[in-house]
């Protein structure tokens, strides 16, 4: 397989990737509502369009390639959170922006192109609502202008949904000032303490699908490439900017493949803010490194549900120290034969087979399949540090003393000799949670930090 495939979430069907313009490939990825500290389900997003811009670049060239992840810096969430917390907006912005960025580093997600913020476009937003209403697709109402859903014939084609069947309280919000329940608001009215904006409609400020609409074309054009986000934005986000953008520019074509990634589920529960059951990429690396959270959200493929618990993390922990074990500077110069896997609709599961199969082969001394191994790491976001810098990490992260292991191993081991082994089992959990993984092989018991 020589060409990309992707999931094309518009027809529901894998299909082959062919861009506008192979010279400018354009990708645009919803980025995050900056008001309060990014978690594990916002991390799986980040890292799969990060995959996505790679896989991109090792095809047509970086130069070639224009990734835009926006920041949404003005929201109702936002401001609600502001008052919350009692901070001003823009320094509860601007903190949780730098953590954000922070995050990105933590793991190992490469800069976009462009990462435009939604308050630097402000004007371009007023001036797509002022030609929406010139066209009669949208309408005033007490301070507020909605877009009329049903001047848009293909409204519900993305989410597969009929808009006769949609109802109003569904993510859709409930306003006597509509004609329609599904219209959506394009500008609303802020109070004196909020932030906006003057515009022919009174201060105010823009609805959250405009922005994502307006700074799209801005970087990228009218019609452009492909468009990405978490399942959940589909509808109504998603379809809304189909929307407005379609009558905006008078074209049935806004992006031309749209990518979505699955759930993170957390007991099999969908991971939200709303049900309290988060994981933030911060608290997630206190314990485990950067790179292996990443691994643990690359090990399942983006469009399934990806469930978060300890025993993933452990097993990709172990995988990495594996795999590090091999680590080198020289990497091959050529792209790796897996890379194929992730042409195939970004089939992680299986490129991380054949990267133990390459770990394998380079174990047995091939210094050229050691090199492609290598290679295939970095390609998805590995080996971003070297495996002394690796091996410090993972003790940094440990309190207990080398002296106080050595003791506890003894202790268990003598339990053992007797037959206590629930006391022994007691020991070995202690040591786990402090970051210490044992193994008994051959008589022995060796350790390592997790």
């Amino acid at each position: 397989m020589n060409d990309l495939h992707l999931t094309n979430s518009l027809t529901n069907k894998k299909e082959i990737f062919n861009p506008i313009n192979p010279e400018k490939v354009s990708l645009y990825a919803c980025g995050p509502t900056v008001y309060d500290n990014p978690h594990v389900g916002n991390a799986r997003a980040l890292v799969v369009f990060d995959l996505l811009f790679r896989i991109l670049v090792e095809l047509y060239g970086k130069k070639k390639v224009m990734y835009v992840r926006n920041i949404t810096d003005i929201d109702d969430k936002i401001i609600q959170a502001s008052k919350d917390k009692k901070i001003n907006i823009s320094d509860l912005t601007d903190e949780i922006t730098k953590n954000f960025h922070k995050d990105c580093e933590t793991l190992f997600c490469l800069k976009p192109s462009k990462e435009p913020k939604a308050t630097d476009h402000v004007e371009e937003m007023i001036k797509m609502t002022e030609k929406l209403i010139n066209k009669k697709a949208a309408y005033e109402s007490g301070g507020h202008v909605y877009f009329s859903v049903a001047s848009f014939k293909n409204y519900g084609k993305l989410s597969n949904k009929n808009p006769g069947d949609l109802k109003a309280g569904a993510r859709v919000e409930v306003s006597k000032l509509k004609k329609d329940p599904l219209d959506f608001v394009l500008w609303k009215p802020s109070e004196k303490s909020d932030p906006g904006w003057d515009s022919p409609w009174g201060r105010g400020r823009p609805g959250w699908h405009l922005e994502c609409s307006v700074m799209s074309e801005k970087y990228l054009g009218i019609n452009f490439d492909i468009h990405g986000g978490g399942l959940d934005l589909i509808f109504p986000h998603h379809e809304n900017e189909i929307a407005q953008s379609c009558v905006y520019n008078e074209t049935d074509k806004f992006a031309n493949y749209w990518v979505h990634n699955g759930f993170v589920t957390m007991n099999k529960e969908k991971m939200s803010k709303s049900l309290g059951n988060i994981t933030t990429i911060e608290d997630a690396t206190k314990k485990y490194s950067g790179q292996v959270v990443r691994l643990s959200l690359l090990s399942t493929q983006y469009k399934q549900p990806l469930d978060w618990n300890n025993e993933l993390l452990t097993e990709q922990s172990k995988t990495l120290d594996k795999w590090y074990s091999m680590y080198s500077s020289e990497v091959s110069e050529k792209t790796p034969d897996c890379f194929r896997e992730l042409l195939d609709d970004m089939n992680t599961p299986l490129y991380i087979s054949k990267l133990h199969e390459l770990f394998q082969q380079s174990q047995s001394g091939n210094t050229d399949k050691k090199k492609e191994f290598n290679k295939a790491c970095r390609l998805i976001g590995l080996f971003n540090e070297t495996a002394e810098k690796r091996a410090d990490y993972k003790k940094s992260k440990v309190k207990i003393s080398e002296a106080k292991i050595l003791s506890k191993i003894k202790n268990r081991d003598k339990a053992k000799k007797i037959g206590d082994y629930k006391l022994a089992d007691e020991i070995r959990d202690e040591l786990n949670k402090e970051g210490i993984d044992i193994k008994d092989e051959k008589g022995k018991t060796t350790w390592n930090y997790k």
